[in-house]
């Protein structure tokens, strides 16, 4: 592929015109002189730098994405979505892993900044009392004012739009379905501690069970997003003389451990423990998982719609909140 000096020197102008021209410049230059840059340009193959007319438009065609854990399915059906949006829009999306850590995200946010991004999702949860959150607001906000469009997909205090499900009301919702079947003692498999997210459901969950007079039935598990977690939190319940009568945890994943530990120590689920999870990932539906739908898929592309289209002239609504949907199936019956 050929070079802009190889360009400028065929057009025969300088390398400065011939970079205004291809970069989209304002700068004034006749239009018989364009005419005859793009012609070169064209002849010659030649395609300018996507980061130099980032820095000459102080836009770049770029939409991050800030996961908190890339292996988690729930962040690749967002992925998904933002990116379906992104690219028949002619944009690319750059998904970045934090660990969970305000302090990656920071340095994250920087970087797409430094790369004129137009947008970046925050796709994961903040945590509970956070002392670095004031910092990533801080510089959230300063993002804001350069032009980058910041969207959340969870209820953080970022001062940014946010788009997303209501993960308590999803949890009173599937906890709500267990105590229909006629479930009174049901236990929860809590989320990673100290997370934003692990504490809506949690509360969801608690709130239905008070609701229904039943605050003293219901426990709550040290547990996790992971099948791991939600397998030892089973183990723990298999060591005690009495089972729930149903088990609902923070997502699909570890309700997926929690019901093969059951099935591996001979349970019958659910003739003996009904078992739940949330989210409804592909692998709630391979193993026929009662769980609770929330719309992650819409929840990215609504976001990446929001950057594509934002303007100057535009005000984007601060919370959009989408619908959940309860999904009963195999695992889950009467008492």
């Amino acid at each position: 592929m050929s070079s802009l000096v190889e360009v400028a020197r065929a057009a025969g102008v300088s390398v400065s015109t011939a970079s205004r021209v291809l970069n989209g410049s304002s700068h004034p230059i006749s239009a018989k002189t364009r005419a005859k840059v793009i012609a070169v340009a064209e002849q010659l193959g030649y395609s300018p730098s996507a980061l130099a007319r980032a820095l000459v438009s102080r836009s770049s065609r770029l939409i991050g994405v800030l996961v908190s854990d890339i292996v988690n399915p729930y962040f690749s059906v967002i992925a998904r979505g933002v990116d379906d949006v992104a690219s028949r829009a002619g944009y690319v999306t750059m998904l970045s892993n934090v660990d969970r850590r305000t302090t990656t995200e920071i340095n994250r946010l920087q970087t797409m900044r430094d790369y004129r991004a137009a947008g970046v999702v925050f796709a994961g949860s903040g945590h509970v009392d956070d002392p670095h959150a004031p910092e990533l607001a801080k510089v959230v906000g300063q993002a804001r004012e350069q032009g980058v469009q910041i969207m959340s997909l969870t209820m953080r205090d970022l001062g940014c739009p946010v788009v997303t499900a209501d993960s308590k009301a999803a949890a009173y919702a599937v906890t709500d379905h267990l105590l229909s079947l006629g479930h009174r003692r049901i236990a929860f498999i809590d989320g990673p501690s100290g997370m934003i997210a692990s504490r809506e459901r949690r509360n969801g969950f608690l709130a239905c069970m008070d609701d229904a007079g039943l605050a003293t039935s219901a426990s709550c598990h040290l547990g996790g997003f992971d099948f791991e977690a939600g397998h030892t939190a089973a183990m723990r319940m298999l060591a005690h003389p009495r089972l729930p009568d149903a088990i609902l945890a923070a997502n699909d994943e570890a309700a997926v451990g929690a019901l093969n530990a059951l099935r591996q120590a001979g349970i019958d689920v659910p003739g003996q423990v009904s078992v739940a999870g949330m989210d409804d990932l592909r692998v709630a539906q391979f193993v026929g998982l009662t769980t609770v739908s929330l719309p992650l898929y819409e929840m990215g592309a609504m976001a990446a719609r929001h950057i594509i289209d934002a303007s100057p002239d535009t005000e984007t609504a601060p919370l959009t909140v989408l619908s959940h949907r309860l999904i009963p199936r195999e695992t889950t019956g009467p008492r």
